[in-house]
């Protein structure tokens, strides 16, 4: 019998709804699951059927985790890696696949909701808007992981363009600092959602470059947190906003042609 296939399956932001159908169906027919435990919500896991191996990963190194999967893929169809929102952004994608494809096992993606597109939900922002900005950028500042040349945050916030900021909750200072030598202002709008979308834990910080460290700091968020800075928050509120030309009455395009 031939090895099953190792599925990496994006568990999305928190809340299991949040699963893509996609992904819902894979955990329900698999035979082993390996879950991050630090960050992926265990009820993920309530769909697999019975008898299903179900490991958590939070203290396994990265060459246990990639034993377990080529093991359970030995006695497997399917076997799941459920990964914390979408595998493509900051998960041990490529680290894991590549032993995988060095034993032969195959592998397939099954992409999920981002932590950065949970929170900007919650908040009720958009990451775009016509004539404000057209860019989203996905960062994080340096931490243990040290940046690439050219990716430092100050250099990113030139563009005035909107930053989802991961895994720098604990580093709000070398946010604070990057915006501020890119030119940002004390009043510029920031966002911090903790732990979006999960059920009774999700909590939204709106504040300022000058006060958001406190204000997390007052309601202590340390972990699990998305930091949005963009031109576009708040403008819900705003009394006039530039309108998309797609749905202006006086833009033609081949669904509809103008009426005024």
């Amino acid at each position: 019998m031939g090895l099953g296939t190792v599925w990496f399956v994006g568990a999305g932001p928190g809340d299991p709804d949040l699963v893509t159908v996609k992904g819902r169906d894979l955990i329900a027919r698999a035979g082993a699951i390996l879950f991050a435990g630090s960050l992926v919500n265990e009820a993920a896991t309530r769909w697999a059927p019975p008898g299903c191996l179900i490991a958590d990963s939070k203290d396994m190194t990265l060459e246990q985790m990639s034993a377990w999967l080529i093991a359970n893929a030995a006695r497997c169809d399917t076997v799941v890696r459920l990964q914390t929102g979408d595998p493509a952004l900051y998960g041990t994608l490529i680290e894991l696949v590549q032993p995988l494809d060095a034993a032969g096992v195959p592998v397939a993606v099954v992409p999920g909701v981002s932590s950065a597109m949970a929170s900007a939900a919650a908040a009720v922002e958009s990451f775009t808007l016509p004539e404000v900005t057209q860019t989203t950028i996905f960062t994080r500042v340096e931490g243990r992981t040290p940046m690439p040349d050219g990716e430092d945050l100050a250099a990113l916030a030139a563009h005035r363009t909107t930053l989802c900021i991961f895994l720098s909750i604990t580093l709000l200072h070398k946010v604070e600092a990057g915006l501020r030598e890119a030119g940002w202002p004390d009043d510029a709008p920031v966002l911090v959602v903790h732990k979006a979308s999960w059920p009774g834990e999700e909590r939204i910080v709106r504040g300022t470059l000058a006060t958001i460290k406190q204000q997390c700091r007052d309601a202590g968020i340390v972990s699990q947190a998305m930091v949005i800075a963009s031109p576009t928050l708040g403008a819900r509120h705003w009394p006039e906003l530039t309108r998309s030309r797609l749905y202006d009455p006086g833009f033609t395009h081949r669904f509809r042609k103008a009426t005024t």
